[in-house]
């Protein structure tokens, strides 16, 4: 895909995806796709490393490629998709406390006075932001 950046030139790039390491795909998967609506888009697992990535994103079902090798560069080719890092055996592990946010305090957002937005914590402590979508009425 191709970007025009201010002046003219091209950029060869997407912003393709952002990470967030998680405790319990089960309690993710679900916060994901049954809170927030996102679909899973892809699930790839590295055995020998003992982890998973899941790739979520707001795609429709019927765009979503059945053959594996196609549905992985179409993952790979959509833009600001949420991957979900699992690394196996924290959700059964009582002394993993989970991952550091990065933002354990919601006002690190700057955003408190602003009407039509919201913030919802998933299963791993990550705020995330809900906003009105731009042409909704009163928006």
């Amino acid at each position: 895909m191709r970007r025009v950046q201010e002046g003219g030139s091209e950029l060869d790039f997407i912003f393709q995806q952002t990470m967030f390491r998680i405790k319990d795909p089960k309690a993710s998967l679900h916060f994901y796709t049954r809170v927030l609506g996102m679909r899973l888009l892809k699930k790839l697992d590295f055995p020998d490393m003992k982890f998973s990535l899941y790739f979520m994103g707001f795609e429709a079902a019927q765009d979503i490629p059945e053959d594996e090798k196609e549905r992985t560069g179409w993952c790979f080719s959509r833009k600001a998709t949420l991957e979900l890092t699992h690394n196996w055996g924290t959700e059964s592990d009582p002394d993993f406390l989970g991952y550091h946010s990065g933002n354990s305090d919601p006002r690190g957002f700057g955003r408190e006075d602003e009407e039509n937005i919201a913030f919802v914590k998933d299963p791993d402590g990550y705020w995330v932001e809900i906003l009105k979508q731009w042409g909704d009425a009163g928006g």
